[in-house]
């Protein structure tokens, strides 16, 4: 195994651990700010996957970023779903103050 491999297995390892503790310790007010923060990114992600796309030659390069592409754009719809639902809680009923 090449060093720059084993490099980006520590770095991935270590992003997925602080990402989790950073997210796990957050308030349940402050989600729906940080879902609209995590769909901007995600749409960052599909251009850069896009791009990618694009760049790459071959079969491979196209299908992984057909692959990116497709999975970005879940993420982003499901987000934007949740954020919607998560607004509609603070919705006035008609009828109750």
């Amino acid at each position: 195994m090449s060093d720059a491999f084993i490099q980006g297995i520590v770095v991935f390892v270590l992003a997925a651990f602080v990402g989790f503790e950073v997210i796990a310790k957050v308030p349940r007010t402050l989600h729906t700010p940080l879902m609209s923060g995590a769909n901007a990114i995600s749409g960052i992600t599909i251009v850069g996957a896009i791009i990618v796309a694009a760049v790459g030659t071959g079969w491979v390069a196209a299908v992984l970023g057909f692959f990116a592409v497709t999975l970005a754009m879940i993420n982003v719809v499901g987000g934007f779903l949740v954020t919607d639902r998560m607004l509609e809680m603070f919705k006035k009923i008609p009828g109750r103050r």
